[in-house]
């Protein structure tokens, strides 16, 4: 009874945690606010100068480049597309949009020099989203300014421009084109994290994103390279700055979730498949999880998102789509297939009746040297397909059977890109199966080939394997 007289009434207690709860609650939010508001005003000051100094560039170069066309007057068919100065729904009425913005457009893509020269050589749609994009914002606004962040520092913005316009024949506006070079790349290289990859990279994103506004502080910040994580972070202290994201493939998807699955559907695709059991397994499931909902709610923020295939925009929705619609955002996850060189194919390989007669017995496949892509799987495919006795002859033939023997006129191009030493090594081991296959007489390996030597194979081979 005497316990009971001391013990405090329910509704004490109750205003007892209510009130211990604010009084840690609201100085954590003043001290966020406090500091999200610092950092913010902090690197804007800190980028404030080069901003003014990259105007000021732009402009002059800007003026030196109309008086070079004013003396020089060129036509410029060889746009990319046409692109009005017209925005959807900007203007009132559908009136003209404000084509005199004169904002600076900042595009994260640390990797561009990478991705323009050696995956860029085979002119890959996924490649061409970046230089695409500014092409098209330098359309639509011929005053805004496209600062690039970029992570590479051994070609300069001229060198650059060229090759692009070399290998991907978009000719970009170079007044209006600016390079600004990062030095914290090695946090998103996955060398770094030999465990915890996928979250060691995100939170390295950050720091590369801290890196990225202290060099200057744009007026709308798109990623095209997946960084979800470093429009967090301008969403977290730059609220008013829009955000883009245009994903090529999801960080972590829901098949990487169920392939950790004895029993799912997906077991055998993916080099994690399979591996959920046990303690270890059980751990690398919490993990992936706890990071799929750190990723989810990341992707909440991103103002305007795009994909390149309905798959990953299935993907995207699948795992952004409730914290978008938490946070109300009001334009859906859009496909946009990346702009391939449709046109330069179509215009380079003639299809007549003539030009498919001069095609040889070759198999295609283009494609990165990565795992995923599976080319161990092709080649064994074609060495087993030499040594069979059927025949792929088209009913037109005079034979319907041909011996292995016959079959040996039949070649197995590959052509890849080598993004660094982990794909030569790849490459090197495809190699040595190819001749413990026996088939490497049959079988050609070309890295990094350029343009117009793939359209050379694809106006000459018969097959083309995907």
């Amino acid at each position: 009874y005497w316990q009971h007289e001391d013990m405090p009434e329910p509704r004490t207690l109750f205003w007892d945690l209510v009130n211990t709860i604010l009084l840690i609650a609201i100085p954590a939010l003043i001290f966020g606010w406090i500091f999200q508001t610092t950092v913010g005003w902090n690197l804007r000051r800190r980028s404030a100068a080069r901003k003014n100094l990259i105007l000021a560039r732009v402009k002059l170069e800007e003026s030196q480049s109309q008086l070079r066309e004013r003396c020089y007057p060129k036509s410029d068919d060889g746009e990319w597309e046409k692109v009005e100065k017209y925005a959807v729904g900007s203007a009132a009425n559908g009136g003209e949009a404000e084509d005199e913005w004169e904002g600076i457009i900042g595009f994260f893509h640390p990797f561009w020099f990478v991705l323009a020269l050696q995956i860029g050589n085979a002119g890959g749609g996924g490649e061409r989203v970046l230089w695409a994009a500014i092409k098209a914002t330098q359309k639509r606004w011929p005053k805004a300014v496209c600062v690039v962040y970029t992570g590479d520092h051994d070609t300069g913005k001229e060198e650059m421009l060229a090759k692009v316009e070399n290998r991907f024949n978009i000719k970009l506006h170079p007044p209006t084109v600016v390079f600004l070079y990062l030095s914290t790349r090695y946090y998103v290289l996955s060398s770094t994290y030999p465990r915890f990859t996928l979250l060691g990279q995100s939170l390295g994103s950050l720091i590369l994103a801290y890196d990225a506004f202290s060099l200057l502080v744009p007026d709308i910040f798109i990623d095209t390279m997946g960084y979800a994580f470093a429009l967090a972070f301008s969403k977290i202290f730059f609220p008013s700055i829009p955000t883009g994201a245009y994903v090529h493939y999801p960080t972590i998807s829901t098949d990487m979730l169920s392939s950790l699955n004895d029993t799912s559907p997906s077991q055998t695709q993916g080099l994690n498949a399979g591996t959920g059991k046990g303690l270890r397994g059980s751990l690398k499931k919490r993990y992936w999880h706890l990071f799929a909902n750190l990723y989810s709610r990341v992707g909440g923020n991103v103002d305007i998102v795009m994909t390149n295939s309905s798959w990953t925009a299935s993907h995207i929705r699948t795992l952004w789509g409730p914290a978008r619609t938490a946070r109300r955002k009001p334009h859906p996850v859009t496909v946009v297939f990346p702009p391939c060189a449709v046109d330069d194919i179509v215009q380079s390989i003639p299809l007549t009746k003539e030009s498919e007669k001069q095609r040889d017995q070759t198999i295609l496949y283009i494609a990165q040297f990565r795992p995923e892509k599976n080319h161990s799987l092709l080649l064994r495919s074609f060495a087993r397909f030499l040594s069979s006795s059927s025949s792929p002859s088209p009913p037109s033939k005079q034979s319907s059977t041909q011996t292995p023997t016959q079959k040996q006129n039949f070649k197995l191009v590959l052509i890849g890109s080598v993004r660094d030493s982990s794909d030569a090594t790849r490459v090197y081991d495809l190699r040595l199966l190819a001749h413990e296959l026996h088939i490497t007489a049959q079988t050609t390996f070309i890295t990094d080939a350029s343009f117009p030597a793939i359209l050379k194979y694809l106006g000459s081979a018969s097959v083309g394997a995907n």
